[in-house]
């Protein structure tokens, strides 16, 4: 009875002090797009990735039954950095769903040309201020926008009479700057140190984003960032974004931890304590993490040799793939230098050293005979064509049409009377490279993971492209780090697809990272010692660029971009294949809106791979 009296009061509480509109709400997945196009449309930057904002709390007034219930003491407001647009995960603000849409667009065109949020609060008034005059006067169609979403915040918006002497002033301040930011501009004055902040401002940006926290970490560290042994453990997922920070794992000496039960601590705390590890799964673990604000990461350095040796699948020297030389040294592009770093990749081409199994897979069997079929129509034929001005033979249609015209006196001179013979021969050269990094072993369903999917897809690939004759050679790559990235080779342009090939293909497996622009312009250089007039290249992946080091997030975007960049300029068109859900966000940054193609059912890979070809090379 005690526990159901809790519950129902806790409700309806909490029911009682919600400032927001639920029934008006607009989640960010069904703007993401529309808030996508504004920001770049406006002149955002095209490389940045548009994410969910974190809670963050403020310090402004809250309600007599907010604080009884203990809600909005957080809040979600939009902000950017170098890598990221960050827009609430939902609005609900006003009770006109219209208004929370346009609430969106509103934020993400002021990101667009606010430049990346500042982190001094004291500027942060005349900063939005400043920011919302220019872009009101740059584009005047969304000042009526504006003028709208004033309108509704300020009747939410405290009377400045209302609160205590300098409280009161800073709300003046800050309406006078709502309302009139041009007037206002750089002349704002600046808010006076109040006991409470004021109320916070959802159509400015953050006054001060909750950027990660970090913890200073060893030199070793970093190499468990790809970790995939929690292949066995329960996924647990949660709707909101959270901060995170880094922390010093326990060092295993402490032991036993005396306290008063006045001062246990809450879970959002973290303390540098030896906890006892079990196998045993926390079933509490969902409400673990919707309570936790931050949530604090370590790592186990003692067993960090052992875990990167388990997870990233390292194999003993015998049993790896045979190096192909020394490497190759290749350049990548440092989107923060605005510079092109000669030399700084070490590319290491690898040949497998053991094919155990050179059969095409039992279940692949039909589908590549059927493929084989199908494809072998497209090869070169010999073709007549008639009315030549010159041939090998006659063209007896053509020689009785020039003597009925000559017959009325209206023959032509130009009148072809021959026929020729000419092979009609595709001039096309294919190269196939496949995503091979560790998280192609994760599961598609019960029966097949990623890279069973990818290795499918190599082989009818390769047996249709057998059937047509075109050009065509297949490879896989994977990266540890910039000097080490695996460049395996499945099936060279001048190599017969047989045996060799197929046993190379069944020996693929996952490990490592997606160093992607290295591989990139490797493969075009490849393709560009091909003497065929059209050049494509095929990219397999399952997300995005990554690696170690700082090849990660925007970085990694960016050179995997540039690299593309490079290729069109050999006259190569590659196109990505993806079965990353998220691809929208970052593959029409690095290939073009009509240069991948998201296949949302990675079961249906194999089969779809030999039809996107055939479309393509059309």
């Amino acid at each position: 009875m005690e526990e159901w009296v809790g519950k129902t009061w806790h409700r309806l509480i909490t029911r009682a002090s919600n400032v927001e509109y639920p029934d008006a709400s607009v989640v960010l997945e069904e703007i993401r797009l529309p808030a996508t196009l504004m920001f770049r449309a406006l002149g955002g930057d095209g490389g940045l990735r548009l994410e969910a904002a974190t809670e963050s709390a403020h310090r402004a007034r809250r309600g007599f039954l907010s604080r009884l219930a203990g809600s909005n003491a957080t809040i979600e407001l939009a902000w950017r950095d170098e890598e990221t647009l960050r827009l609430p995960m939902h609005i609900a603000w006003f009770p006109n769903r219209e208004l929370n849409r346009e609430l969106y667009l509103w934020l993400a065109a002021l990101a667009a040309n606010a430049g990346t949020t500042t982190r001094d609060r004291g500027a942060w008034l005349a900063w939005n201020a400043s920011a919302t005059a220019k872009l009101v006067e740059t584009f005047p169609g969304l000042r009526g926008r504006y003028r709208r979403l004033l309108a509704a915040h300020l009747e939410q918006r405290p009377d400045p009479a209302s609160l205590p002497g300098d409280e009161g002033v800073n709300e003046t301040r800050l309406r006078a700057a709502l309302g009139d930011p041009a007037a206002q501009g750089s002349q704002v004055r600046a808010l006076l140190a109040a006991r409470r902040d004021p109320a916070p401002v959802p159509l400015w940006l953050h006054p001060e984003p909750p950027l990660v926290r970090r913890v200073t970490a060893s030199a070793g560290d970093g190499g468990d960032e790809g970790n995939a042994s929690a292949n066995n453990a329960r996924d647990v997922e949660a709707d909101k974004r959270r901060r995170g920070e880094r922390v010093d794992e326990p060092d295993g000496k402490g032991g036993l931890l005396a306290f008063r039960l006045e001062n246990l601590f809450t879970r959002t705390e973290f303390a540098a304590v030896d906890r006892t590890e079990t196998e045993d799964e926390d079933e509490d673990a969902r409400s673990a993490v919707e309570d936790l604000e931050v949530l604090s990461v370590s790592r186990r350095r003692e067993q960090k040799a052992a875990r990167l040796r388990f997870d990233l699948d390292l194999p003993a020297a015998d049993q790896d793939d045979a190096r192909l030389g020394e490497g190759i040294a290749l350049p990548e592009w440092d989107y923060r230098r605005q510079q092109l770093l000669h030399e700084h990749c070490r590319l290491q081409p690898m040949l497998a050293r053991r094919i155990e199994d050179p059969a095409l897979p039992v279940h692949l069997r039909a589908r590549a005979r059927s493929l084989r079929r199908q494809f072998e129509m497209l090869r070169p034929q010999r073709v007549w064509l008639s009315a030549q001005t010159d041939g090998s033979e006659l063209d007896t249609d053509a020689v009785v049409r020039r003597a009925s015209e000559l017959r009325g006196g209206g023959a032509r001179a130009d009148a072809g009377l021959y026929r020729a013979c000419e092979n009609r021969e595709r001039s096309l050269s294919c190269l196939v490279l496949a995503d091979l990094s560790l998280s192609t072993g994760a599961h598609v369903n019960d029966d097949q993971r990623v890279i069973d999917v990818i290795r499918d897809g190599l082989h009818l690939f390769g047996e249709a492209l057998a059937g047509s004759g075109d050009r065509c050679a297949l490879y896989g790559f994977s990266s540890r780090y910039r000097s080490h990235v695996r460049f395996h080779t499945l099936k060279e342009f001048d190599e017969p697809h047989g045996a060799d090939v197929r046993g190379r293909v069944n020996a693929i497996k996952p490990g490592f990272y997606t160093r992607m622009g290295a591989a990139l312009r490797y493969a075009a250089r490849l393709l560009d010692n091909e003497q065929s007039v059209r050049k494509l290249l095929l990219i397999l992946t399952d997300g995005k660029p990554n690696d170690l080091d700082r090849y990660e997030g925007r970085y990694g975007v960016e050179d995997s971009r540039a690299a593309v960049r490079e290729a069109k300029r050999l006259g190569i068109d590659p196109f990505c294949v993806t079965i990353d859900r998220k691809a929208g966000d970052y593959l029409p940054y690095i290939f073009g809106s009509g240069s991948y193609v998201l296949v949302r059912n990675a079961a249906e890979l194999p089969s779809r791979l030999p039809a996107l070809y055939a479309r393509l090379a059309s």
